[in-house]
């Protein structure tokens, strides 16, 4: 294969931008806090702007417009670290955990109309969040390209997850699955798999429908794992848990900017994988994590979308991150061999919080 061709072939890489969604626990006993205002306060006078989310115990970091790995990595890296020097400045704790490993029955919401007006909606989904993701935004050429890219990843959004997963511990428990996460985030009317769409005006008649029937209130509430961004020119990719570590919040964008790449060459919509198998097969992969029989799958993906990876550049740093990640396990291995030492919340607090600025 002519290298220089494949670079022709697919033009100039998209830039990315990485969203991460953290929590913000009690240092000491590892339940959530209500800190986000003076969290967000203590960052600004840094420099970062941090997101206040829906529930009080959460933040979350925007990185700008970024080209390589090499770029999200730094960025991804600071803005983690000058969070947790605010949240540790607050009296708080953060930890990039998809999932509070212990938690109180409900979790207050951050004082917002829009975020009060989802609680009196949403009730006890809302009430019962702390739930932790990463977004990926790649640049796309317009709305319908989007929705089209979006279509075509369906299949791999899984893979998606299972690489990434970072949920295992709650309630002081193993779940037995590596993402609870996102068995819990399935609870929302508007989560999972995009449907199967053609184009933007496609997307925004089913946007307009759910509106009509009170499953969203707005264009926000697209939780769909792979949609249009309401605010940029890109495709936001919502798959995953926050990963454990800059290093694998950085393959998860290189991975998916090469996804994107991949199906912006892909004309074809007409092939529909079945919503049982593709339901399936989100279950299987927050119950496994990178391990059983995710890793074939894995490699099955990291392989399709090869070719975008090395016009990118990418495909040396991709496929060896690949390799560690299956081989030293993600975030939920971490979190399951902290708990198995002793089964003490505190073994996991103390391990998600080092990797959080790793």
């Amino acid at each position: 294969m002519n290298p220089a061709a494949v670079i022709d072939d697919f033009g100039d890489p998209p830039t990315i931008g990485v969203e991460e969604e953290f929590l913000l626990v009690d240092p000491d006993s590892g339940a959530p806090v209500a800190k986000n205002d003076d969290v967000a306060t203590y960052a600004e006078a840094h420099g970062v702007q941090l997101q206040k989310e829906l529930t009080t115990c959460q933040v979350e970091t925007a990185t700008g417009i970024l080209n390589t790995p090499d770029q999200v990595l730094a960025e991804v890296t600071r803005l983690r670290q000058i969070s947790a020097a605010a949240a540790e400045k607050a009296g708080a704790q953060l930890l990039a955990v998809a999932l509070p490993p212990t938690v109180p029955h409900e979790f207050p919401i951050t004082d917002k109309p829009r975020y009060h007006r989802i609680a009196e909606q949403f009730g006890m989904i809302a009430h019962e969040q702390g739930i932790s993701g990463c977004h990926v935004h790649v640049a796309v050429p317009d709305a319908d390209a989007a929705v089209r890219v979006c279509t075509r990843l369906r299949p791999w959004l899984p893979v998606l997850l299972a690489l990434t997963a970072n949920s295992a511990i709650y309630r002081n428990s193993d779940t037995g699955y590596a993402s609870w996460r996102h068995i819990l985030w399935a609870r929302w009317p508007s989560a999972g798999p995009p449907p199967h769409l053609r184009s933007a005006a496609e997307y925004y008649a089913v946007v307009s429908e759910l509106q009509d029937a009170g499953a969203i209130l707005d264009n926000g509430m697209v939780y769909w794992d792979a949609r249009p961004s309401a605010n940029f020119p890109t495709v936001e990719i919502r798959a995953s848990d926050v990963p454990s570590t800059a290093a694998e919040t950085t393959l998860l964008a290189t991975l998916v900017r090469a996804a994107v790449m991949t199906a912006l060459r892909r004309p074809d919509l007409d092939s529909v994988l079945p919503e049982h198998v593709l339901r399936a097969a989100y279950w299987r992969a927050a119950r496994d994590g990178a391990e059983r029989r995710m890793p074939e799958l894995i490699s099955v993906f990291v392989n399709e979308v090869r070719p975008a990876l090395e016009a990118a550049g990418d495909w040396d740093y991709a496929s060896a991150e690949v390799q560690r990640v299956l081989g030293e396990g993600n975030g939920a291995a971490r979190q399951r061999r902290a708990w198995r030492r002793r089964k003490d919340i505190g073994d996991v607090l103390a391990d998600a919080a080092a990797s959080t600025v790793r």
